[in-house]
């Protein structure tokens, strides 16, 4: 069967937590719009209305309509390794966990992303607002990874990861420069807070 693979990153920018890449696969034929109504690019959808697109999507993986995979890459390997390469490992995995038949899988790619080479692909610059796959990818990236937030929050209430999601909101400056850094933060994203302090 010939797939197309739809695949997004969520999480580029963050002070704290994972980067999160998502592959969505769907077989040749299967029309995204009408399965998944409104469907558009995730930052432009309400969180309400991602959690509504995202049911389906773990619905139709379910009934093996589609396959999903969300791969995170850490704080840690982030800060040893740069954001930059961790996206390209965590991808790498996840498009080599789905298993796909090289031969029968066409890649579409967001922004500068690339997959392993032995992959037919395509990058598309904005393509979360144009492929309908890549919407799927960042859709199931930006999901996991705020659920993952939510979850940290509870460990590090101090922070405020629940309204921001980690992102470097004044808030959220405001604490680290308060309390320090938590283990889920990203060194290297801090530096210059942490200078700031001292």
């Amino acid at each position: 069967m010939q797939f197309l693979l739809g695949i997004d990153e969520a999480g580029r920018g963050p002070l704290a937590g994972p980067v999160a890449v998502g592959l969505v696969a769907v077989p040749e034929g299967y029309d995204v719009l009408t399965v998944f109504p409104g469907l558009n690019d995730s930052k432009k959808l309400t969180e309400k209305k991602r959690e509504a697109l995202h049911l389906i999507l773990v619905e139709e993986a379910k009934k093996g309509n589609i396959r999903v995979k969300v791969c995170f890459g850490s704080e840690s390997a982030i800060d040893t390794k740069g954001i930059a390469n961790v996206i390209r490992e965590s991808l790498a995995r996840g498009v080599r966990t789905l298993a796909l038949e090289t031969r029968g899988v066409r890649i579409m790619l967001d922004g500068s992303l690339k997959a392993p080479e032995e992959y037919e692909q395509e990058t598309i610059i904005g393509g979360d607002a144009k492929v309908p796959a890549i919407m799927l990818g960042a859709l199931a990236a930006k999901v996991a990874r705020d659920h993952l937030m939510l979850t940290l929050a509870t460990e590090h209430p101090l922070y405020g990861f629940e309204t921001h999601k980690g992102y470097g909101t004044k808030s959220h400056i405001e604490a680290i420069r308060t309390h320090g850094l938590s283990n889920v933060h990203r060194r290297s994203f801090c530096k210059s807070i942490l200078q700031q302090v001292s």
